[in-house]
């Protein structure tokens, strides 16, 4: 009993006993291996986190120089389209026979683009030409009758003057001299009738040419030989509606879709700077034909016509253009502008002034204070602190800092 008593106490704990001393060499050891997951973390982000580039919208500066004392009020997109284009077709519904024409290939006025069966034509014509010989013949079988009766009457009225014959033998006579007057009028009635059915016989035969409206170059094939044509659809895939498409080149505009609330900037007559998004490079000089005086209330846009003054082959229909409305200087001697236009979304604001994000070598971008201008339109000017062609972030993220790698894309 004692020994188990003994044993009891010796498992108790002595509460007013002082703790057992620190050891030093635990206390190193825990913030070592804190230190070294710090140091892991970090790591880890310079090989793996910092590869991972933040996704932004880029855009270039573009120098305000240039000397043309001009500057962009508004920017807007559109197409490129042909005030004279037609898909050409027959007058007739009929069979193609031949076909003479290519995609790009350019044709003249009166130009012949394909020929239909013209077997129908030629027998209408031809059984016209009968029907006016017909009538020529009834012509001179007529007045040879005439010439009878004329004389023949004449004759009966010098007798009846010396009451050799009765007067109901002459009456009967000048009667018959005015019946075949008539029956030839009739006949040359029926000659000139016969004479037009053979003038239209002949617009038939000529309707089975198909000839270019205009001068122009053929962008679209649609008959081949052997298919039914019509200038109205019959339903069905079968019958073609046209021959071909064919585009005046010289014709071509553009047409823009500006927002009803910044048609106010744009007026009749003014300079335009048109870019097509194929040659980006490329700026060409136009002007604004007109203001089309309705708006879509889909889009709520207003179509404005745009004149290219340059012509190239390089310029197709349906092709993408931006274009810059521009407001020329109020002086003929006025200075021209100083430094670059960015897009007004490019520029933030950090502690208290205006800077820009500029993307740098290796793709890392640079916060840069500058001094910006007035808006341009949709841009705004930047007076110093970046130079032209620089690559800048347009509406940068939040969290975008100094420093930090990003994924361009141009704007």
């Amino acid at each position: 009993m004692t020994n188990s008593a003994d044993l009891l106490n010796s498992l108790k704990i002595d509460r007013s006993a002082p703790p057992p001393p620190t050891s030093r060499k635990g206390l190193w050891i825990g913030l070592a291996a804190a230190g070294a997951v710090v140091v892991l973390g970090a790591a880890g982000w310079f090989l793996f986190g910092r590869d991972q580039a933040v996704p932004v919208q880029t855009a270039s500066a573009v120098s305000l120089s240039a000397g043309s004392g001009s500057a962009s009020v508004l920017d807007a997109s559109g197409y490129v389209v042909a005030r004279r284009m037609a898909t050409v077709s027959s007058k007739i519904t009929g069979r193609v026979r031949e076909v003479l024409i290519e995609e790009g290939q350019r044709v003249e006025a009166g130009q012949v683009m394909a020929t239909l069966d013209p077997v129908d034509a030629d027998a209408q014509r031809a059984l016209s030409a009968s029907q006016l010989a017909a009538a020529q013949s009834q012509i001179l079988g007529s007045q040879a009758q005439l010439k009878e009766a004329e004389a023949n009457a004449a004759r009966l009225g010098a007798l009846v003057g010396q009451k050799l014959v009765s007067r109901a033998q002459f009456e009967q006579a000048v009667a018959q001299r005015d019946a075949l007057r008539a029956q030839v009028a009739t006949a040359q009635r029926n000659a000139q009738v016969a004479r037009n059915s053979l003038a239209i016989a002949s617009n038939g035969v000529d309707n089975t040419i198909v000839r270019a409206p205009f001068a122009g170059v053929v962008i679209a094939k649609a008959a081949q030989p052997g298919e039914i044509v019509s200038p109205l659809s019959a339903g069905g895939g079968f019958t073609r509606t046209g021959i071909g498409t064919i585009v005046d080149m010289d014709s071509l505009e553009v047409e823009v879709d500006v927002g009803e609330a910044y048609i106010g900037r744009v007026q009749p007559k003014m300079p335009v700077e048109a870019t097509l998004n194929s040659y980006p490079d490329w700026k060409i000089p136009a002007e604004v034909i007109a203001i089309i005086p309705t708006a879509d209330r889909g889009k709520a846009t207003v179509k404005v016509r745009v004149a290219l003054k340059a012509r190239d082959a390089r310029i197709v229909p349906d092709m993408g253009v931006t274009v810059s409305f521009l407001e020329k200087a109020t002086e003929a001697n006025a200075e021209p502008k100083r430094g670059v236009r960015v897009p007004a979304s490019a520029i933030v604001r950090r502690d208290g002034g205006d800077a820009i994000f500029v993307v740098g070598g290796e793709d890392i971008v640079e916060l840069r204070k500058v001094q910006a201008g007035g808006a341009l339109g949709e841009h705004r000017e930047v007076i110093s602190g970046l130079a032209p062609g620089e690559t800048v972030v347009v509406a940068p993220p939040a969290g975008l800092v100094d420093g930090t790698p990003v994924a361009t894309g141009t704007d």
